[in-house]
């Protein structure tokens, strides 16, 4: 099988706190992953460790990136700069550099793949402007190019991060509570910008929610971590009442519900229908 992600018995120790206790996970090139789970039960954590961020604990564990090893027993490898060049990652709080304009912030995905001097001077070649409007129009942000970061709502500086992933040229995208902090709508925009990534350009995207409704409504697969561990791996349909009572436990009235309309562009009427009676059943239990 050709995966785009395999990890082993990935365990990580912050003091006493376990956060991560022997993760086992494959996920397959092209597919679009959602993490679920209660604050605290490490999904920001296994993100990290996949991107080469945070070194594992010393055991016999690794993580493949395409088949390139990320770590090794709690090693990072040599060559982590090269294969980070392939990873996008969209943090909560954008990452965006304020007092820069928006086109220099997507500028900044070219810089793994640009001599150390221009990178160093930010110098960047016609194309590679060309490249940022066009990724800056994807996301339909083109006409914000020459504002500053910091003048711009949080919808539209997560969707700057995208675009800042797309000229990147990622492979994959991990997306850390990418619409935590924001509107309704911002949130459906971005989460509809990583499928159509997804959907159109095969980039394999794993991203972690605690809005369930978007996670089985944007995701076919769903992955919950309980206690540092896996706890469910399924589709997103055969996801029950129940199954989210025992990941949450104690958090479970704390689930974040919308009542967001779906898009034109659902899958399947039926399948829309039956998501919204699942969390209409949600919503009752709040």
């Amino acid at each position: 099988m050709n995966y785009a992600v395999e990890i082993l018995n990935i365990s990580k120790t912050f003091g006493k706190i376990k956060a991560l206790d022997g993760v086992n996970l494959n996920v397959e090139k092209g597919e679009i992953v959602a993490l679920i789970g209660a604050s605290g039960s490490g999904k920001s954590t296994l993100l990290r460790h996949i991107s080469g961020l945070i070194r594992s604990d010393r055991n016999n564990s690794y993580i493949n990136v395409f088949g390139e090893k990320i770590q090794f027993n709690g090693n990072l490898s040599k060559d982590i700069r090269k294969i980070r060049s392939h990873i996008g990652f969209i943090f909560q709080q954008f990452n965006l550099v304020d007092r820069l304009s928006l086109l220099k912030n997507v500028l900044v995905g070219n810089l793994s793949r640009m001599p150390f001097w221009r990178s160093w001077l930010q110098v960047f070649k016609n194309d590679e402007k060309m490249q940022a409007m066009e990724a800056l129009h994807r996301v339909k942000m083109s006409q914000h190019a020459a504002q500053r970061a910091s003048t711009l709502s949080g919808g539209q500086q997560q969707r700057a991060a995208i675009a800042r992933a797309i000229v990147q040229q990622a492979e994959i995208i991990l997306a850390d509570e990418p619409i935590a902090s924001l509107d309704p709508e911002s949130s459906k925009r971005v989460m509809k910008l990583l499928r159509k990534l997804n959907k159109k350009n095969g980039v394999t995207v794993i991203v972690s929610l605690h809005q369930v409704d978007y996670a089985t409504k944007y995701c076919k697969r769903i992955i919950a971590l309980k206690d540092g561990q896996i706890f469910y791996d399924g589709m997103a349909e055969d996801l029950t009442i129940e199954k989210l009572q025992d990941i949450y436990g104690a958090q479970f009235s704390e689930l974040s519900v919308s009542d967001e309309d779906y898009d034109e562009d659902h899958e399947s009427f039926n399948e829309s229908h039956q998501h919204k009676d699942k969390f209409a059943k949600v919503k009752a239990m709040l």
